[in-house]
């Protein structure tokens, strides 16, 4: 078993940043990876980006790519996703989610790749 917290959301304005992190506790092996997914009302939950153990494998959505950067201390069991240039369209509730292995096809990850999740942070970025 894996639990997850996140923490950092808030309210921002556009072109602002935030950092926010899920702090993993448990099972060791089972947050290997860990992925960012958002999802806004009345939309599908969205895979933002995701991060092996070993801390060089990223991934990102084509809509984050040079805005957002994954990260992680393994010391500390926390993953961080720092979020720059910030847009009215990232507001959202943000959600870590970790798995024992990465599942990317064509360049992204599903909600169903992942076995464990957080409560979520809420993202809100003004215009």
């Amino acid at each position: 078993q894996v639990q997850l917290v996140e923490s950092g959301g808030g309210s921002v304005q556009a072109g602002g940043s935030l950092r926010l992190s899920c702090a993993a506790s448990g099972d060791t092996y089972g947050s290997s990876c860990v992925g960012w997914f958002r999802q806004a009302p009345g939309k599908e939950r969205e895979w933002v980006a995701s991060i092996y153990t070993d801390g060089f494998s990223t991934y990102y959505a084509d809509s984050v790519k040079g805005r957002f950067t994954i990260s992680r201390d393994s010391a500390k069991n926390t993953v961080y996703l720092q979020m720059n240039s910030l847009k009215p369209e990232d507001t959202a509730m943000y959600y870590c989610a970790a798995e024992g292995f990465c599942t990317v096809v064509a360049g992204r990850s599903r909600a169903a790749d992942f076995r464990y999740w957080g409560q979520g942070t809420q993202v809100n970025v003004s215009s």
